[in-house]
């Protein structure tokens, strides 16, 4: 089992990604877990402590490119 969390920062802006958003989803790139970006969030999934370690270096990118907010919903696999 694992953990899967999903993330949306804003400010969003549909189909124009700001450096806030890009920032997040490198973060989420180079924890090197399986990554999957859709039109209104991101997720990412893997084993429980590498997927906490993604959260917190995708929250610190976010807010240090100018996020003003981050959501994130996260849930344990299977369940």
């Amino acid at each position: 089992m694992g953990l899967t969390v999903e993330f949306t920062v804003e400010p969003f802006v549909a189909g124009e990604p700001g450096p806030h958003v890009q920032a997040a989803i490198e973060a989420a790139r180079r924890s090197g877990l399986t990554v999957d970006v859709g039109p209104f969030g991101t997720s990412v999934s893997g084993e429980d402590d590498r997927v906490l370690d993604a959260v917190d270096a995708v929250v610190r990118a976010a807010v240090a490119a100018g996020a003003t907010r981050v959501s994130l919903q996260l849930a344990r696999d299977g369940a």
